[in-house]
């Protein structure tokens, strides 16, 4: 098969998302790539090309594509259970994996929901919220407060508390918004603040808000340290600790979102930890399966599972869906925690993103770049442009050039598998460099 063959197939039968497929089609269409087979951070189509994924293939992959022992664990899976009900029933897989993210949270969030994918985690957490609200009855509680900026995934309970325009307004007759409030992006400090201090003053509005709306408020969202989807939106951890304080003090839950930033991308396993908090609910989804299979997990306190417990079956949780605790994707993730305990992932990691930092510094020195910043193995820039053509101009750039990055409206960011090598990293930062040369050019 040939690149061209499968890129017109897909053209006529699939709808690719979050994609204006016009934009795929005709004279200087932007390139839609057929991929053949990936191995390690690379990506290679069936004309011989290969591409670097710079973005973990939308943050899922930690460990590299057809990783040898992930393969290896679902092979041995196959043979012995692919799925089974989880209403009545349960298996091997899911039991171990929920008692591994248990210890992980030191044994605070203990009790582990299924699903499969990012958005259903956030609507099982704010449905868990709401509910056991009711059934403590608090049922004046039903209203959710996120953060300005915030992602939390696309379906329309999901898309109540994200606060990105062209989600939000695009179905906003189907949503029940919730309140926001600002941002402690560090971006937004003020002169002679840190960003610290521009955290403090963000958990003052806050406080602010919960102060005249407490008694209404089921829970706060939030995503540690790192608001992904809005543009990397990075933070001082101060503002975790003041939120749970906080929440504490008006009896708000703490919602947790780590589907992008938890397993080990801000440095720590759940990012939460860098400030020495634990929230009532905690979402994982994306890197938790090794970006293998759909798989999303809500994690919650005992006196969240204590509301639910009771005679009455209307008492209890009421979600579901057919391929919860799906035994293969629970295999992987299981897989994908023994990698991190086997090789020392974290440790790994602090050294790697160090270097990753050096390889980037010639861009954050770029002319044209602002706000260069980096946690983990998440780093990120923003891009002076008047050029509304910046974003795909640059993603063309970078295909050109063998690496695969999409920028988020003006800002770039580089979200490698953590496999990526030192010489990897150093061929990716050059090449993004000059793609963004480039994608500047007239």
């Amino acid at each position: 098969m040939r690149n061209a063959d499968l890129l017109q197939r897909s053209l006529n039968a699939v709808w690719h998302p979050c994609t204006q497929m016009k934009q795929h089609a005709g004279d200087g269409a932007l390139p839609l790539v057929p991929i053949a087979r990936g191995e390690g951070v690379w990506l290679h189509d069936f004309d011989g090309r290969r591409y670097l994924d710079g973005i973990s293939s939308w943050w899922v992959n930690l460990f590299g594509h057809c990783n040898p022992r992930i393969n290896a664990a679902l092979r041995k899976q196959l043979d012995e259970l692919e799925h089974v009900i989880l209403a009545g029933f349960t298996q091997q897989p899911v039991v171990e994996l929920s008692e591994r993210l248990a210890t992980l949270t030191g044994g605070a969030l203990g009790h582990c929901f299924y699903a499969s994918d990012g958005a259903s985690a956030t609507e099982i957490a704010l449905k868990m919220s709401l509910h056991s609200w009711r059934n403590r009855g608090r049922s004046e509680k039903q209203n959710f407060l996120c953060l300005e900026g915030s992602y939390h995934g696309e379906t329309v309970g999901a898309l109540a508390v994200t606060d990105v325009a062209i989600f939000r307004d695009a179905y906003a007759p189907l949503v029940r918004a919730a309140a926001t409030v600002p941002t402690p992006d560090a971006r937004r400090a003020r002169d002679g603040e840190t960003p610290a201090d521009t955290a403090r003053r963000a958990a003052l509005s806050l406080e602010t808000h919960l102060t005249a709306h407490h008694q209404n408020i089921a829970a706060l969202i939030v995503e540690p340290l790192i608001q992904c989807a809005s543009g990397m939106a990075m933070y001082d951890p101060e503002y975790l600790r003041h939120a749970r304080a906080l929440c504490d003090h008006y009896e708000v839950h703490l919602i947790c979102d780590e589907i992008a930033v938890g397993c080990g991308r801000s440095g720590t396993f759940f990012a939460y930890e860098q400030a020495n908090i634990k929230p009532d609910f905690l979402c994982l989804s994306k890197g938790i399966s090794g970006g293998y299979l759909p798989l999303s997990i809500v994690l919650s306190t005992d006196a969240v599972y204590a509301a639910f417990y009771d005679d009455a079956t209307s008492r209890g949780f009421l979600h579901s869906h057919s391929y919860t605790g799906n035994a293969l994707a629970c295999r992987a993730a299981l897989a994908t925690l023994d990698i991190f305990a086997e090789d020392e992932v974290l440790a790994a990691n602090r050294v790697l993103a160090a270097h990753l930092g050096e390889c980037l510094a010639p861009l954050a020195a770029h002319p044209c770049v602002r706000h260069f910043r980096q946690r983990g193995m998440i780093a990120a820039f923003d891009v002076v442009s008047d050029d509304p053509q910046f974003s795909s101009r640059f993603y063309r750039a970078a295909l050109d050039r063998e690496i695969l990055l999409r920028p988020i409206g003006n800002t770039v960011y580089v979200m490698p598998p953590y496999v990526i090598s030192r010489e990897e990293c150093a061929f990716l930062a050059g090449r993004a460099e000059q793609a963004l040369d480039a994608a500047l050019s007239p």
